[in-house]
């Protein structure tokens, strides 16, 4: 008997209603699914695998930059928040206590919001010498942010997946230096791999990582007019490593206190690809991420099925460089295969049947623009690489154009709010001060600096909201 499938399309348009449109998406193209259990998600098989995809990515970048992946406990003792007095103020909202006490100290066990502090307590143990640093790891991981009630999926829920680096230094200098190239290669992932465009920059003050000296992050702007944050890179300072006790001997034969960084993305980014390229047929996946590349549908029909498949089978051999399968499924029509392939977003569908096998040739169609090719056989791997190329560099200069479009330069506080009720990218001279941003936010109902770009131009204006000396251009914009 066939599996149950929704044979039904996305009912909303995307433009018309983009959270509705969304949901439907993530649920109808099988990324993920809500769960039991209030503000937590399950992440199917198809969604797993683009998250696997970017993790296969990212480990091949970690390697070359001589990071290694550990594991540290989920639990966390409550103590080691504590230490770091920001820190803990920051993340005291979000953190989920486990019920039973730790049996030999009888101390609390928080369930980690991020892993901070249960792996500095290992660095005190592990740096001694100033041959031990710099200390670079990574780890792949759940963690739990339990302020979160209601589930967006991807894109804000209780627990998500997330790799976070943690790293150690002799200097200023090359803590800064790392962490501003982690942030880079997030840049690079979301830009070369999902097509995503993304601006670089500072955060303010206000809304900098808990114990930071300063964090640096990406900012992807969604076709809805709100900005997604897709990665962030802090340097640590030497806050840390005092709290913790890490420090080394030097090679001035003295004890140093080092300097730290931390870095992370999450689950996120696949809520971001959804947001960014889906149409009202459904996904839209770049050639880099998607889990499958090339969906080869036949036309069957019982006199030719034999010969046809045979052909199907010859051509997912000569395309074996690429992910593709073989929908050879019989209690499906090809049309309603047509229609499942568009909603899950795979970039080309290669058509076969027996009037195209006694031409010696498939049709082939993009998913991004529908257009149809009929290519002959002997043509067909140089047609597939230019193609999938050709969608990978279609999407993402098509996501490109609308972010620098929705860039407006603004002065006053009128163009600021108008600029708002636009949901544009606001562009404006900011002080930089926590209550200066706290009214922003409040007056538009929820525009906030996402960032100081991190190529600035010099300012004499004053602050587009209170009219204090300006210290930096940001970007303000409602955010996800």
């Amino acid at each position: 008997m066939a599996e149950k499938l929704d044979t039904k399309g996305i009912t909303v348009k995307k433009a018309d209603d983009m959270p509705q449109w969304y949901g439907q998406v993530i649920i109808k193209a099988e990324l993920a699914d809500y769960s039991p259990v209030r503000g937590t998600m399950i992440i199917r098989p198809y969604g797993y695998a683009i998250w696997q995809k970017i993790m296969d990515y990212f480990n091949t970048i970690l390697k070359d930059l001589g990071v290694e992946n550990a594991y540290f406990p989920l639990f966390i003792p409550e103590n080691f928040f504590h230490k770091e007095a920001e820190h803990a103020e920051g993340f005291s909202p979000e953190v989920a206590w486990v019920e039973n006490k730790d049996e030999d100290s009888q101390e609390r066990l928080a369930i980690r919001p991020t892993s901070e502090t249960i792996m500095y307590d290992s660095y005190a143990r592990w740096i001694r010498s100033h041959r031990d640093l710099p200390l670079r790891m990574n780890q792949w991981c759940n963690v739990v942010r339990w302020e979160v009630k209601d589930v967006k999926l991807f894109l804000r829920s209780r627990e998500f997946l997330w790799q976070e680096g943690h790293c150690v230094y002799e200097t200023e200098e090359e803590c800064d230096r790392e962490t501003m190239m982690y942030l880079e290669e997030y840049a690079t992932l979301l830009e070369d791999v999902l097509a995503v465009p993304v601006v670089r920059g500072k955060k303010s003050e206000k809304e900098k990582f808990a114990g930071a000296k300063y964090t640096t992050t990406i900012e992807a702007f969604m076709p809805d007019g709100k900005f997604l944050q897709c990665g962030t890179s802090h340097n640590l300072g030497q806050g840390f490593a005092k709290a913790f006790g890490i420090n080394y001997v030097g090679k001035d034969e003295k004890e140093h206190l080092p300097w730290q960084n931390s870095w992370g993305f999450s689950t996120r980014l696949v809520g971001a690809l959804v947001m960014q390229h889906g149409d009202d047929r459904g996904l839209v996946l770049p050639p880099r991420i998607a889990p499958i590349q090339i969906a080869i549908v036949p036309i069957l029909f019982e006199k030719s099925k034999k010969d046809t498949l045979r052909a199907c089978s010859q051509l997912k051999k000569k395309l074996s460089k690429y992910e593709v399968t073989i929908d050879d499924r019989e209690e499906y029509s090809a049309g309603w295969k047509f229609n499942q392939w568009e909603m899950k977003g795979v970039p080309l569908r290669i058509e076969i049947g027996p009037k195209d096998i006694e031409k010696d040739q498939v049709v082939i169609v993009r998913r991004d623009t529908s257009k149809k090719y009929f290519v002959k056989n002997e043509e067909l791997k140089e047609k597939v690489e230019e193609l999938l190329e050709d969608i990978q560099n279609h999407l993402f200069d098509k996501a490109h154009e609308h972010l620098k479009k929705s860039i407006v330069e603004v002065e006053s506080w009128d163009e600021f709010l108008a600029a708002v009720d636009d949901r544009k990218i606001i562009y404006a001279p900011f002080c930089g001060a926590k209550d200066c941003e706290d009214q922003i936010k409040d007056k538009t109902k929820g525009a906030n600096s996402r960032c100081f770009p991190l190529e600035q131009k010099e300012t004499s204006k004053k602050c587009v909201y209170c009219g204090s000396d300006a210290r930096l251009y940001a970007y303000f914009g409602k955010n996800y």
